[in-house]
């Protein structure tokens, strides 16, 4: 931790790139581990665009729960240090690809969200798009949120297995890794392309790359410091450091 500390110092403002597992000392389960959603759910059927135009009914059956864990979800001791180490001047920007905002409700302010987030869902008919208060309130009273002007079920913006992501934020995230002095990886196996390319872009940039993460990646060889730990445990005792 004492290596991590300074290695962001000396390359300061530093690039944080997160997944699932920033998030599941909040309670949310991630997708692709032993334990995770796509262990109990089959992606194709219940994640993917092609389900969500033949049935959007049987997708919002896993959605809606799901919605009502992230929204009752809350940041964690690792989303505060990152908005902390934003606000001393020591992080630029966090690139997510979790979609349940919690970087965002602990204080983060450059958040770029390369799968979409819950904050809202768009009508896939007239595109409408209705922020995430309005559709828990068509939740409460039905299994699916049908928009109110034109009666078609709602998609989340989030990204479908199928789906492009959305070209604005994914250009955003090369743009600050390629750039980067530090990429720092939190919570993510770096399995999902095309984010898991971001280390190669900093790398090639000359650029350095520090991974915290309980499990291994392909670029545990390649990465200047490796904490095989939990986020919530090690970003807040490195912002202490700092």
């Amino acid at each position: 931790m004492e290596a991590l500390a300074e290695l962001i110092r000396e390359r300061r403002p530093c690039v944080v790139l997160t997944g699932a597992g920033v998030s599941t000392e909040s309670g949310i389960p991630d997708f692709r581990s032993p334990t995770g959603l796509w262990a109990q759910f089959d992606p194709l059927e219940y994640g993917s665009i092609e389900a969500f135009r033949a049935d959007p009914l049987k997708v919002w059956s896993f959605y809606k729960p799901r919605v009502a864990m992230l929204t009752e979800a809350e940041p964690n001791p690792a989303h505060v240090a990152l908005a902390e180490l934003e606000r001393r001047g020591f992080v630029e920007a966090v690139i997510t690809q979790n979609i349940d905002l919690l970087h965002e409700r602990a204080g983060s302010k450059q958040v770029v969200e390369v799968h979409g987030s819950i904050r809202a869902a768009t009508c896939p008919r007239c595109g409408a798009r209705y922020p995430l208060e309005q559709v828990l309130e068509l939740l409460a009273a039905a299994d699916a949120p049908a928009c109110p002007a034109c009666g078609a079920i709602l998609k989340p913006d989030v990204v479908f297995f199928g789906e492009l992501l959305p070209p604005e934020a994914i250009a955003r995230a090369y743009e600050l890794a390629q750039r980067a002095r530090l990429l720092l990886v939190v919570g993510s196996a770096l399995e999902v392309y095309p984010v898991a390319g971001l280390p190669e872009e900093t790398l090639a940039g000359g650029g350095a790359l520090a991974i915290v993460n309980r499990g291994r990646t392909p670029y545990d060889g390649r990465a200047v410091v490796r904490i095989d730990g939990s986020a919530g445990e090690v970003l807040p005792a490195v912002a202490a450091a700092l």
